[in-house]
């Protein structure tokens, strides 16, 4: 029976995040976008453990009025790491005034919805490029199931020390860390609407995470929900599709990881 083994996992983890540095960045800092939730609160921390929190900057992205921004303040007060807060509202609102008004047609709700997040990632990575870093991913192996991110905003960086980590098992690793309970176990909003994540999807993380585990889901509905999303999200975790020509390519090619 699978067993997840948190002491295990982070220690590998923290290997993973240094070797990657090793080949990808020596003597780079990691950019995390610090949501104030779990994912980003937990890579945070490992980055910390890591690299030392000198390596770490955390971005604050309030679009606006942010009501939860103190969880953001108390964790990178809490890992005693640099941080900027970057207010994407006057550029929010003028990409989605330019697009309103240009657009042959109404924009959707989706597109209002993903614009913030993409925007946080443009600012996220200009952040990173000024500073020599690498932008740390904080996706889950849960969220991505499901395709409960946006492609090239909070789905985008360099490296992803959780993608394949459940949301039980990210929650296992905050609180190994010694994070304060109050952001392992932060209810994740949409930021829209005021419904969780999980009312949005229609179940549990917990009965999302004992499916992929064990491959079990004893609500047949809820079975059904999960690889309906499964089968029309799984794209975004794929690389583009690209034209194949069988043309030679003979430059020495090698991979740094």
């Amino acid at each position: 029976m699978y067993q997840f083994d948190v002491e295990k996992v982070t220690r590998d983890v923290i290997s993973w995040i240094q070797e990657f540095f090793e080949v990808n960045g020596k003597d780079c800092k990691a950019v995390v976008a610090i949501s104030g939730g779990k994912d980003s609160s937990v890579v945070a921390a490992l980055c910390v453990a890591a690299l030392g929190k000198d390596r770490v900057f955390g971005v604050l992205l309030p679009n606006g009025e942010q009501a939860d921004i103190d969880a953001s303040k108390l964790l990178v007060s809490h890992l005693g790491i640099d941080h900027t807060i970057i207010n994407i509202k006057a550029g929010f609102d003028g990409l989605l005034g330019e697009i309103t008004d240009k657009l042959p047609c109404e924009v959707t709700k989706q597109t209002r919805t993903n614009l913030p997040a993409r925007l946080r990632m443009a600012a996220t990575y200009a952040v990173a490029q000024s500073m020599n870093g690498r932008v740390a991913n904080t996706c889950n192996l849960s969220e991505d199931w499901v395709g409960y991110s946006t492609r090239y905003g909070d789905a985008a960086g360099d490296f992803s020390p959780l993608s394949h980590l459940t949301v039980q098992e990210v929650k296992a690793i905050g609180a190994y860390l010694g994070l304060p309970e109050k952001l392992v176990q932060k209810t994740p909003i949409d930021g829209l609407s005021g419904l969780s994540d999980e009312e949005n999807l229609g179940f549990t993380y917990a009965a999302l995470d004992t499916y992929i585990r064990t491959g079990v889901c004893e609500d047949e509905e809820v079975k059904a929900k999960i690889d309906y999303k499964r089968k029309m999200n799984k794209f975004k975790l794929e690389l583009m599709p690209s034209f194949a020509y069988d043309g030679p390519v003979l430059a020495k090619d090698e991979s740094l990881m």
